[in-house]
């Protein structure tokens, strides 16, 4: 199927889905969102059965200039950067360059001496060596000690007083080198906590493949799913397509964070962020969750094994735990109770503890409120797209689901 050219060829019975209720959620969307100016736009689109059930373009993508939402608007990614850079390196692994229970130094040698946090801070801070090496597996399922540096905890403090940073100037080598010197926040494999680890991932894929990250994504992922629109910037001649971000005020009307005309995203970054610099369109994003529903494979393109994406949405969780159990910090893409997470994805393990009409559906979300996620039991994906900071504004997964899951009708 080529989603671009069927991504408004909307056909809600051929995709099992009663178009009736499908409308639910354009009165949901306009009604409580775009109407009353909480957000300035968005795109929803939902596929069973490899059928569009539904597309819709809501509102504007730039409120600033009046410029309406179109099908081809460009969005930041952010966070679901992370599962693309996560195929990306289990391609690696199909390729037999590593075990998932190899020792992420055997690549990068620098992080042999990584030992992980007791007590104190700066000079008098005591470490000690971790019970076991932090590895490949635990660097996908965020369980490796990394930490995302921003909090105020004593490691946190360390990743600043090291320059751990992700900003422009900063290259992939460089930063591997920066985390080097800091400490593990938790021995590997013990507890989650949500982390830089998918731009270790994307370091990663560099060092094993000798390409730079943009260019193996392009050359393994983007163009064999024709992911034209895709990339770490916008192209010059897609400018005008590019959506404006959002936050809200303290009154909650919507406050310009970031410039269409004037973003960093307009321009290359020396930093290619595997856990969140992407740009992209839904359409492009289509053909990615389509690839992940088909199980690997999309328009004849053979993007990763159905076996090794199995073993990708599985819960990795130590002693198949969820995230209640094991997770530490205060910030994700998801809920915790009965949601474990596996190599690149969060996973729903029980439907009535993750209180969700869905089960053993994978998926993930952006820190501008994009989310998707793809059911293989009901054989469905379902993307959201919008730019609002930050990504706990609004339930829009949960609200989504109920209005989906009860369109079904087979």
């Amino acid at each position: 199927m080529n989603v671009t050219k069927n991504l408004t060829k909307v056909a809600p019975e051929q995709a099992g889905l009663d178009a009736g209720k499908l409308e639910w959620i354009t009165e949901h969307i306009n009604k409580n969102y775009i109407e009353p100016g909480k957000i300035a736009g968005c795109q929803v689109y939902v596929n069973r059965h490899g059928h569009t059930g539904y597309f819709r373009s809501f509102g504007m993508k730039d409120a600033e200039r009046a410029a309406p939402m179109t099908d081809d608007t460009i969005f930041r990614l952010y966070s679901m950067t992370k599962p693309v850079v996560s195929v990306a390196l289990m391609q690696l692994f199909e390729k037999g360059y590593f075990q998932l229970n190899d020792p992420v130094h055997r690549f990068i040698p620098s992080w042999k001496n990584h030992e992980v946090w007791v007590s104190g801070s700066g000079a008098d801070m005591v470490t000690r060596p971790p019970r076991s090496p932090m590895t490949m597996k635990h660097i996908l399922s965020h369980t490796g000690g990394i930490t995302y540096g921003g909090d105020r905890n004593e490691v946190d403090k360390a990743y600043r007083e090291h320059g751990v940073t992700r900003q422009n100037g900063q290259t992939l080598t460089s930063f591997l080198d920066s985390l080097a010197k800091v400490p593990l926040r938790f021995d590997p494999g013990e507890q989650w906590l949500y982390s830089l680890s998918t731009d270790v991932c994307g370091g990663l894929v560099e060092i094993i493949s000798g390409q730079k990250l943009d260019d193996y994504l392009a050359e393994h992922i983007f163009q064999p799913l024709d992911m034209i629109d895709t990339g770490f910037y916008v192209a010059k001649d897609s400018h005008e397509r590019f959506a404006a971000n959002y936050t809200r005020r303290k009154d909650k009307t919507l406050q310009l964070l970031d410039d269409p005309l004037t973003s960093a995203y307009l321009e290359p970054n020396t930093f290619l962020s595997g856990g969140g610099g992407l740009v992209g369109t839904m359409a492009d994003y289509a053909k990615f969750t389509e690839m992940l529903r088909c199980g690997g494979a999309y328009g004849g393109k053979h993007i990763i094994g159905s076996r090794t994406l199995r073993l990708m949405r599985q819960n990795h969780l130590k002693g198949n735990s969820d995230l209640t159990d094991l997770s530490i910090g205060s910030f994700s893409e998801t809920a915790y109770e009965g949601i474990g997470f596996g190599l690149g994805f969060a996973v729903t393990m029980g439907q009535r503890e993750a209180a969700s009409v869905s089960t053993q559906d994978f998926y993930w979300g952006g820190a501008a409120s994009t989310i998707f996620w793809v059911d293989p039991i009901e054989d469905m994906s379902v993307i959201f797209m919008t730019q609002i900071m930050p990504s706990t504004s609004f339930n829009f997964r949960g609200q989504l689901k109920n209005i989906i899951y009860g369109a079904i009708t087979d």
